[in-house]
């Protein structure tokens, strides 16, 4: 579940342009009144459907089928030293996912789980 952090947070529009993903958001922002809550949807190449993700909110998403393709478009340049992310599965979250990945890189293995503020 990936964010960029303050002071470059970015929107992103993002769409599935061939197969099919379960995408998710986490609100992230303290001052939300949907703070910590998450949302998930299917996105089909078929349906031509897209998801705007806030700045401020954290977003992934797990592949269907295979060989998907994901396009985003995003509301600022990405600052490598800004990526930031929690983990897929933290209990904080919740997060109903149709079945766990089989595969994953390390990086998103080991995000930390949020903190209770």
């Amino acid at each position: 579940m990936h964010f960029q952090a303050p002071p470059c947070p970015d929107g992103k529009l993002v769409r599935c342009v061939r197969g099919c993903i379960f995408d998710v958001v986490i609100d992230l922002r303290q001052d939300s009144s949907t703070f910590r809550q998450w949302v998930g949807l299917e996105l089909a190449d078929h349906r031509r459907d897209a998801l705007f993700i806030p700045a401020g909110c954290a977003h992934g998403f797990l592949t269907l089928d295979d060989n998907c393709e994901v396009l985003y478009m995003m509301s600022a340049s990405y600052v490598p030293e800004l990526a930031c992310g929690v983990r897929w599965n933290d209990p904080a979250f919740a997060i109903a996912w149709p079945f766990e990945p089989t595969v994953i890189s390390q990086r998103d293995a080991t995000w930390p789980n949020c903190t209770s503020s």
